[in-house]
């Protein structure tokens, strides 16, 4: 096949322009901090109820962002299994983009008298952000070559955290300019949907429509089951993908737990002021946009596999060093410049991880039309992930009353997704 058009590939990326401010704005920087405000208490006990029960607050920040990826991962086969047949993945991905610019708009409302709403529209704008990426993700393999994957995997990332380094800075300056910072935030909440609803028009009008590649027999729930058990079968056949993928689901437990959880950590643990955490998210997408375009070369170089379990025991390192930083400020230390120091490191690491997983995945899997369903079952897969890290995250945080025991179940996660890897290369060296 051949790449499409360079007005596809940038109207394709541009989603990543366009949504990545929630991913940014929302769960990474203004939300955490945010959230944790609203629901604190005076006596600084970090409790909170909620549907009858007592929480610790960033415990149920976490298992909110958990039932929300639950839910979008259970719906995923029948949608995609929906798109791939009906040949309207555009559709799909443009519903679950309204719902979430609606939910990151209605976090506007979201006050200390209104946690239900809070956490209702928390999970809307989850669960569109989620929804959306797997019919955005599928047509990587439509519209790129596999030569060139990588590289515009990579640009789509980079749009990503241009993008929403600009939004988080015109967030940041509303805070610095306002005198009533919870007005400041809940405006940039909203401005955050309409960011994201304005520039996802560019790519749905540039995106092609997909062909259908089945017939509709209007079996919508047992069909969309049966798309992936059918790629479940025809990845045991694929001992290199088989292996990728039980590796790139451990090692995705780290990392996006890492990614959603990295603000409570430094808000709550460290106790850092707000606008140095703000600069600290800021510095870290910005270190991402090198290290997405970097890690793609590397991969060229070295092989996909190889790049990643070498970034892989980097995320263990980082974990390692969240840990001991977590203890020098319990005992009274300063963790601030160590933080900062781990907000680097994530960011040579975040955005090509991501990336460089994406791409490998589309390079792995079988020529095929049914992309959605084959992308269904990755974004399933590492939603799942997310699921297992995120609750598991904020449970031992409430079992043990510290989010740095928290810390050290990622590298489990990190070390069990390496071997796996490592497996993956071997079969892919016999190949």
């Amino acid at each position: 096949m051949q790449t499409a058009s360079k007005k596809v590939i940038n109207g394709w990326a541009m989603y990543d322009w366009a949504n990545s401010v929630y991913n940014l704005v929302i769960t990474t920087t203004f939300f955490p901090i945010y959230f944790l405000a609203v629901t604190g208490s005076s006596s600084g006990d970090h409790k909170v109820h909620f549907l009858g029960r007592q929480f610790v607050n960033s415990s149920l920040y976490d298992y909110v962002l958990a039932v929300a990826y639950l839910f979008v991962a259970i719906l995923y086969p029948i949608l995609t299994s929906i798109a791939d047949t009906r040949g309207n993945k555009k559709n799909f991905m443009r519903f679950f983009c309204y719902m979430g610019a609606l939910g990151s708009a209605t976090l506007f409302f979201f006050t200390s008298d209104t946690l239900g709403l809070g956490v209702a529209a928390f999970m809307l704008a989850a669960m569109g952000y989620v929804g959306s990426l797997v019919f955005y993700n599928a047509y990587l393999p439509e519209i790129a070559a596999p030569e060139d994957r990588d590289r515009i995997s990579a640009r789509g990332f980079s749009y990503g955290y241009v993008g929403s380094v600009i939004m988080q800075l015109v967030g940041f300056l509303l805070i610095v300019l306002m005198t009533d910072k919870g007005m400041a935030t809940r405006i940039t909440f909203l401005l955050v949907g309409i960011w994201w609803f304005s520039f996802a028009q560019i790519t749905f009008s540039r995106l092609p429509r997909s062909a259908k590649t089945g017939k509709i027999r209007g079996r919508v729930l047992r069909d969309g089951f049966s798309e992936i058990k059918k790629v479940y079968l025809q990845v045991k056949q694929m001992p290199v993908l088989k292996r990728y993928l039980r590796g790139f689901f451990f090692y995705s437990m780290g990392v996006q737990t890492v990614m959603l959880a990295a603000t409570l950590f430094g808000s709550k643990l460290l106790g850092l002021p707000d606008d140095r955490l703000i600069i600290s998210v800021v510095m870290i997408q910005l270190v991402a946009v090198a290290g997405a375009w970097y890690m793609s070369r590397l991969s060229a170089r070295y092989g996909n596999i190889k790049v990643l379990m070498g970034v892989v025991v980097f995320w263990i390192l980082i974990c390692i060093a969240a840990y001991l930083t977590a203890l020098v400020a319990e005992e009274g230390g300063n963790g601030e410049y160590l933080f900062y120091g781990l907000a680097v490191a994530v960011g040579l690491v975040m955005g090509g991880i991501q990336s460089l997983s994406r791409s490998t995945y589309a390079k792995l899997m079988p020529d095929t039309k049914d992309t959605a369903s084959f992308f269904s079952y990755y974004d399933f897969t590492e939603k799942l992930a997310i699921v297992i890290g995120i609750f598991a995250f904020g449970f031992i945080e409430e079992q043990t009353g510290s989010m740095k025991n928290s810390v050290l179940s990622l590298i489990l996660f990190f070390a069990i997704g390496f071997f796996w890897l490592y497996s993956a290369l071997v079969k892919q060296r016999k190949a």
